[in-house]
C-alpha cells in the first residue's frame, strides 16, 4: 500500500492541514504562508470545499497542494467501503470542478483506514503524519503546540488543522 508519513527528502518538512476550508480560520492562515513564503498541504472536507469554493481556488491559486480528507468527517471505520468510495469520488470531483486538478493524495479522517483503502491502494497516495501538532487541544494552548513542534526533523509531515468547528479538532 502507498502509505507515507514521513518524506524521503530530508532537507524539507511539510506543513498538512485538515478539516477545512474554514471561512474564518483559512484565510488567515492563507495569508500567514503567503507572508512567510511557505507551501503546505490541505486535504480538505468536501462539504466544507463545496460551501467554500472560492478558498478552495485560492489554496490552488497559491500554490498549495489540496488533498481530500473525505465528504464529510465522519471516521472510515464507521462507514462502508461504499460510503468511503463515494466521498473520495464526490470530494475528487468537487476540487477538480474548483481547480481544473484532480487530486491525488488523501488522508482518512483520524487517520483511521478500513478495507476499501486497502483495495483502492493505487488511486490514491495515502498521507498520514510523523507529528500530530494537537492543535485543536484547548488545555497548553499555544506553548504546549511549541512543544510538539520543538522536535521536527527533515522528513516530517506535520499535522494541524484549518477549522475549528470540527468534532476532535
Amino acid at each position: 500500500m502507498n502509505v507515507v508519513k514521513r518524506g524521503r527528502d530530508l532537507s524539507k518538512i511539510a506543513f498538512t492541514f485538515d478539516d477545512g476550508p474554514n471561512p474564518i480560520y483559512t484565510p488567515i492562515l492563507l495569508d500567514l504562508l503567503k507572508k512567510n513564503e511557505v507551501k503546505a498541504t490541505f486535504f480538505v472536507v468536501g462539504t466544507k470545499a463545496e460551501k467554500y469554493p472560492e478558498l478552495i481556488q485560492r489554496m490552488h491559486n497559491e500554490g498549495h497542494l489540496i488533498g481530500i480528507h473525505n465528504y464529510v468527517h465522519h471516521s472510515n471505520w464507521f462507514m462502508s467501503p461504499w460510503k468511503v468510495r463515494n466521498g473520495l469520488k464526490n470530494t475528487a470531483k468537487v476540487i477538480k470542478s474548483i481547480t481544473g486538478v484532480t487530486p491525488v493524495y488523501y488522508r482518512p479522517p483520524w487517520g483511521m483506514l478500513n478495507l476499501f483503502d486497502f483495495i483502492r491502494r493505487g488511486k490514491y497516495k495515502i498521507i498520514l503524519w510523523s507529528i500530530m501538532a494537537e492543535d485543536w487541544r484547548t488545555s497548553g494552548g499555544s506553548e504546549k503546540i511549541k512543544q510538539r513542534l520543538a522536535n521536527i526533523k527533515g522528513g516530517d509531515v506535520i499535522l494541524l488543522h484549518d477549522c475549528g468547528d470540527t468534532l476532535g479538532a
